[in-house]
C-alpha cells in the first residue's frame, strides 16, 4: 500500500511517519506548501501525482479557543479541506482516513459513554468545524472512507496536555487543573495502531478510537506527575474558573466498544497507554 499523510508537523502524523519508516512502507508526507488541502485545485493535483492506496488526513486546525475569533480559518481547515480530499480521493480511487473529534458532542448525556448513535451538538466553534468535517468525507465517500473520532489526543511533540503539563509544573508553584472535565486519554500509537489494522481488514463507516476509560483533567494530570516523579501541587478547581473563550463539554468520554468488537481486539486502558508513553519518552 502506498500512503499519503497530510499534517506532517502535527503529532499524529509523525507517529505515522515513525512507523511507516520502521516498517519501510512507502509514503509520501509532503509539507504543507505542496498540499494545502483548503485549496481544491493543489489537492486534486498533489494526490494525482502521488497516486496513493490511501490518504491519511492528520491536518486539523485544533486551536479550540482562537476558533471562537475565526471560525472561518477553523472551517477551512477542518471542513472544506476534508471534503476536497474526499473528492480527490473519490477521483483517483483512493480510501480516505479521517479524524474527528469527541467535542463533536455537547456533554450533556448522563447515562453512559458516548456511542456513535448519539446525537451530535457541537458548543464551540471547533467542535462544530469538526462536525462539518466529518459529514462532508461521509457525504461524499460513504463507507469508502473511515472516520475517527479521537479525544485527548498526546503522543510526541509539544502540542499536547502532557507536554503542556510539564511545562507548566516547572515554571509554577502549584497548579490549577479542571476537575469537572472528563474524556479519554488517547496515545497517537494507540491510534495508528487501530488505523492500520482497521484498513487490513476492510473496514469503513465511522467510530469512536480512543483507549479504554475514562478520566478527568484532574485525575490526569496525577497520573503523569506520578509517573513522572514529581511532586507539584495539583489544585481541582471547576472548568468555568478558566473562563476560555470556548465552552467545552463537561463529559466527552466516547466507548470504543464498536470498533473493537469489529476487529476483535482489545485496546489498552489510558492508564497504560500513559505509561508506555512516558516510559518512552524518559528512554528517549
Amino acid at each position: 500500500m502506498n500512503y499519503l499523510i497530510t499534517g506532517r508537523n502535527g503529532q499524529l502524523a509523525a507517529a505515522f511517519i515513525r512507523r511507516f519508516e520502521s516498517r519501510s512502507i512507502e509514503f509520501f508526507a509532503p509539507d504543507e506548501s505542496l498540499l494545502d488541502i483548503t485549496d481544491a485545485h493543489k489537492t486534486d493535483a498533489c494526490v494525482a501525482s502521488a497516486r496513493p492506496d490511501i490518504i491519511l488526513n492528520c491536518a486539523a486546525y485544533n486551536l479550540v479557543d482562537k476558533a471562537e475569533q475565526e471560525p472561518h480559518r477553523a472551517f477551512s481547515v477542518n471542513e472544506t479541506g476534508p471534503r476536497n480530499l474526499a473528492v480527490a480521493a473519490h477521483k483517483h480511487h483512493a480510501v480516505l482516513v479521517h479524524y474527528s473529534s469527541d467535542y463533536v458532542f455537547d456533554g450533556r448525556k448522563e447515562t453512559a459513554l458516548y456511542g456513535e448513535g448519539d446525537a451530535a451538538n457541537p458548543l464551540n466553534q471547533y467542535g462544530g468545524s469538526k462536525l462539518a468535517g466529518e459529514q462532508a468525507v461521509r457525504e461524499v465517500l460513504g463507507d469508502r472512507s473511515l472516520v475517527f473520532r479521537l479525544s485527548w489526543v498526546f503522543g510526541g511533540g509539544k502540542q499536547n496536555f502532557i507536554a503542556k503539563l510539564l511545562e507548566w509544573s516547572a515554571a509554577q508553584e502549584y497548579l490549577r487543573i479542571a476537575c469537572d472535565e472528563f474524556s479519554v486519554p488517547t496515545w497517537t500509537e494507540t491510534v495508528v495502531d487501530v488505523t492500520l489494522n482497521s484498513l487490513e481488514q476492510g473496514v469503513g463507516g465511522l467510530y469512536h478510537l480512543t483507549n479504554g476509560g475514562y478520566c478527568s483533567r484532574y485525575e490526569w494530570a496525577k497520573a503523569i506527575l506520578r509517573r513522572k516523579g514529581i511532586d507539584k501541587f495539583i489544585r481541582p478547581v471547576p472548568m468555568d474558573s478558566f473562563n476560555l473563550p470556548a465552552k467545552r463539554p463537561k463529559f466527552s468520554a466516547m466507548s470504543n466498544r464498536t470498533i473493537t468488537d469489529r476487529l476483535s481486539i482489545t485496546i489498552p486502558a489510558w492508564e497504560e497507554a500513559v505509561d508506555r508513553f512516558l516510559g518512552q519518552e524518559n528512554r528517549s
